[in-house]
């Protein structure tokens, strides 16, 4: 995806209710997502007929000299959830993103695409904005590289 390929959307994330996972280790993401499985399943989520969104993103961010990092997934619920064990539930209050979709990919093209949206940002008339960065995990959740598809929500401010 070059700069000139880039489609970016402005979007106002309204305030959501998530139930959260962390996977920490080499590799988090998949640690992470099959935590979120087994809870999606367990809450029946991927059979109760309602549209539940996907985020993810790094928590805690690689550090230098170490494969070890964290990456935390979030599916929307609603306002019957409450925390249980290593799963958090909690309000997230939402803000203004640059929106940017990438399909399909490998894990090797999401670090150029960021790089690509905040130079899309720098250029902008948008300032940085210290909320969530964010990845969407658009389709089934269950899918993996290279047939997810991701849409990247970089924070901005007006």
């Amino acid at each position: 995806m070059s700069d000139e390929t880039l489609n970016v959307k402005i979007v106002r994330l309204e305030p959501m209710r998530v139930a959260c996972v962390n996977g920490y280790g080499e590799g988090p993401e998949v640690i992470a997502f099959e935590k979120m499985n087994k809870y999606i399943q367990e809450k029946g989520l991927d059979r109760d007929g309602k549209q539940h969104r996907v985020f993810g993103f790094n928590n805690p961010d690689p550090a230098p000299g170490s494969p070890n990092y964290g990456y935390d997934v979030w599916v929307t619920v609603d306002e019957s959830f409450k925390s249980e064990g290593e799963v958090k539930v909690f309000d997230f209050p939402g803000g203004l993103y640059a929106v940017a979709s990438v399909c399909p990919m490998t894990g090797e093209e999401i670090f150029p695409a960021w790089q690509q949206l905040v130079a899309w940002r720098e250029r902008s008339p948008y300032r940085p904005a210290h909320h969530q960065w964010m990845e969407e995990h658009i389709g089934d959740i269950k899918l993996s590289f290279p047939d997810i598809m991701l849409d990247l929500f970089l924070p901005i401010a007006e």
